[in-house]
């Protein structure tokens, strides 16, 4: 056997013992945030001191509960909002990194992705309501109007749609899901391979729309018009689409400086974003035609947010320094 044939097996036989199966080898490797400088300013508001790691984060104005995701040992952390320290932790059988409430009230959707789980933890206790194998490496998760859960499992290919504790359905037209958000029984997913937005509809179990989504997504919301807001980390730029006539993008809003973390305001209508590659935070109005009017200073490393949207304060992950920083709604 030549070298290069030799070599070759070598390879497929490692990857098919790893369980993981082999990318496609012409798709662009995912985007990831960038690796943040040191501080060049401090950070706004109050900095408080959560775990190893922490990445994702959600806020719930009705139970005044913040999720936060930590490590070592793995861990979800609730503060309290109306002091900023830890209500409770809540011990995880794996790590995570990005939260979704299935709603006001909770409760949170954890995709555990070391356990090929996802965790529906109850507010305000911390309580775990539900553990529902999903796939592998469960990455993102979405609660639909009918309330079907959808579950982007990032290295098993595919998406499981959820209900009554099982997987009752699952998607295999995928290549590396990650970023999930629902409008209704409309459900958007961004995969960071394909660098595409695919639209599922809930309710039929059916995809109804791909669309190309940017040189490399990696995150998506819903604001109150019911469009989808894709945050294009690599082309550093926000894309907005509506789900509901996919022909192609609204509009597209430059944002310099490494865009990944997410979160939406709908009593403002305003679009947080972090800027991994500045240590920052940009505040984007979405009530008319996409503009950024605030940039404030994170801690290191900002992958993840989350807002509260009573008061709109801010909560923003420091995965360098294992901190969140709560940035005040006047700010």
């Amino acid at each position: 056997m030549r070298p290069g044939v030799l070599l070759l097996a070598v390879t497929l036989s490692a990857a098919a013992c790893s369980g993981t199966p082999p990318a496609p080898p012409q798709l662009p490797p995912a985007a990831e945030p960038a690796a943040a400088p040191p501080l060049s300013a401090a950070p706004a508001g109050t900095v408080v001191t959560v775990g190893a790691e922490p990445e994702g984060i959600v806020a719930d104005a009705t139970t005044h509960r913040v999720a936060v995701g930590v490590r070592r040992p793995d861990r979800l952390v609730l503060l309290d909002t109306a002091t900023g320290r830890v209500a409770t932790t809540v011990p995880l059988p794996g790590h995570l990194r990005h939260l979704q409430l299935a709603g006001p009230g909770g409760p949170v959707l954890v995709p555990d992705e070391t356990s090929d789980r996802l965790l529906t933890i109850g507010l305000p206790t911390g309580q775990r309501l539900a553990d529902v194998p999903t796939g592998m490496s469960p990455h993102d998760a979405t609660r639909a109007g009918n309330g079907r859960i959808f579950a982007a499992n990032e290295n098993g290919r595919s998406v499981a749609v959820v209900a009554d504790g099982r997987v009752q359905h699952t998607f295999t037209d995928v290549t590396q899901p990650a970023g999930l958000a629902a409008v209704g029984n409309l459900v958007g997913l961004v995969d960071v391979r394909q660098n595409d937005l695919s639209i599922y509809d809930a309710a039929g179990l059916t995809r109804t729309a791909r669309l190309p989504a940017g040189a490399g997504p990696t995150h998506v919301v819903a604001d109150r018009r019911g469009h989808l807001v894709v945050i294009d980390t690599r082309g550093g730029a926000i894309l907005t689409f509506d789900p509901r006539s996919p022909a192609h993008e609204l509009s597209r809003l430059d944002l310099p400086g490494t865009p990944y973390g997410v979160a939406y305001d709908p009593n403002r209508d305003h679009l947080w974003v972090t800027l991994t590659a500045r240590n920052q935070l940009a505040g984007i109005d979405l009530s008319g035609t996409p503009r950024v009017f605030a940039t404030i200073p994170t801690v290191r490393q900002p992958n993840t947010v989350a807002v509260d949207p009573a008061d709109g304060t801010r909560y923003v992950t420091g995965t360098t320094d294992g901190v969140v920083e709560i940035i005040g709604g006047r700010t």
